[in-house]
């Protein structure tokens, strides 16, 4: 019995040793962040981030001023949801959904205990507009232009090779070569570290760019915070953080129902403009309105029509010459689908969808994204067929107008 027991002793300081070097070679290496993440998830019963996490972050506050309230159509609280799509939105934990067409609201529902008043995590609808920031920042000649070198303000990358000739487009665009690994789940990625980590400029700008610039789209949180980076620093000398500009130059003006909140690195320094800004669903809704109406909002043009136009158009360049065009610059695109729209989508299936031809926008939140049989002719995720083709069918069946 004392041979076991000794042998047991030996067996838990030998455990015990093993955490410790591991501890100490994740603190080495830079990878200390894998103890906030798995704090954040693991422990809590997540597998990945959250859409209510935004309370274990300092955030910057987005304050409003006079809310702009939605129209309500006359079929408000009229609509029935088809079963395909209500069963959908059950299977895949939906916390809020709402749809507005002609600029009135048709339809806005919650479950799981949220409501219009609860503020939930963009994930990476937040990059569609950090692509908004820097180019009001671009109309107000605070950055020359769109195509401005990323050096500019990222001198940190004036002799790499690759990134001398990147600009804040392709950043934005998604086809930068920079280095990067997409990934929510593994605790060991670049991915994790920008969301955990403690200082996320020198995380960012310490990764080096592998290929030419402006060659094929391929997806990447990174870039956009590199765009949040170059963006942050050219703002700061006019007096602004990226949270104090979206609140004067489009919070404020869309006529926000709630304050926003934007979650900060670990350092407090800057945003994290890949994610995280949060907000609620009818909030969500009017960067699609915006996108809608050409950068129009009650007859101030808070963004050029140009410019929405460039964001939302498929960048031919950046695809094969068979392959769909699924991305513009930090939209992402679907326009020779059944029904074309274009979007804002984020981690866990946040979702924004414009349908242009139907003058109307979805807003899905929800804590996992679905994966329903998909639609024949989209080529996105296949929740987002379902959810365009459903309420498709719901809008074309409403009752005429009265004369």
């Amino acid at each position: 019995m004392a041979t076991i027991i000794k042998a047991l002793k030996w067996l838990m300081i030998s455990i015990v040793g093993l955490i410790v070097l591991i501890s100490i070679g994740l603190l080495v290496t830079g990878n200390g962040y894998i103890f906030r993440g798995l704090q954040l998830t693991y422990l809590k019963g997540e597998k990945t981030a959250n859409i209510d996490d935004y309370i274990d972050f300092d955030n910057r506050i987005i304050d409003t001023s006079i809310p702009i309230l939605w129209e309500k159509d006359t079929n408000f609280g009229a609509i029935s949801l088809t079963p395909e799509l209500q069963n959908a939105l059950d299977n895949d934990q939906t916390v809020a959904f709402a749809f507005i067409k002609d600029g009135k609201l048709l339809y806005e529902n919650y479950w799981q205990g949220y409501s219009g008043e609860s503020h939930t995590n963009s994930f990476s609808m937040a990059k569609t507009v950090t692509t908004m920031l820097y180019l009001k920042a671009v109309e107000e000649g605070i950055i020359a232009d769109k195509n401005e070198p990323i050096t500019t303000f990222l001198p940190e990358y004036a002799n790499d090779k690759y990134a001398q000739n990147c600009t804040l487009a392709d950043l934005s665009g998604m086809t930068s070569g920079y280095d990067w690994l997409e990934d929510y789940y593994l605790p060991v990625n670049p991915t994790a570290k920008a969301y955990y980590g403690n200082d996320l400029v020198k995380h960012m700008t310490s990764r080096s760019f592998i290929e030419e610039c402006g060659g094929h789209f391929v997806y990447s949180s990174g870039d956009t915070q590199l765009l949040g980076i170059a963006l942050t620093r050219a703002l700061k000398p006019h007096g602004y953080t990226a949270s104090s500009y979206l609140e004067e130059k489009f919070w404020k003006p869309l006529g926000m129902k709630n304050e926003g909140y934007w979650s900060l690195d670990g350092s407090k320094n800057i945003e994290k403009m890949y994610c995280c800004l949060n907000a609620n669903a009818l909030d969500f809704a009017k960067f699609g309105q915006l996108l809608l109406n050409g950068g129009e909002w009650q007859g101030k043009q808070l963004l050029s029509k140009e410019h929405v136009e460039w964001m939302v158009t498929p960048n031919e360049a950046a695809f094969d010459v068979d392959e769909p065009q699924i991305y513009g610059h930090s939209v992402w695109t679907d326009m020779d689908s059944p029904v074309p729209f274009y979007a804002m989508l984020g981690h866990l299936g946040q979702r924004v969808l414009v349908l242009p031809e139907e003058n109307a926008i979805i807003v899905r939140l929800g804590k996992q994204k679905g994966l329903p049989t998909p639609v024949e002719g989209f080529h996105l995720e296949p929740d987002l067929g379902l959810y365009v083709t459903e309420v498709k069918k719901i809008m074309d069946n409403l009752p005429a107008p009265a004369e």
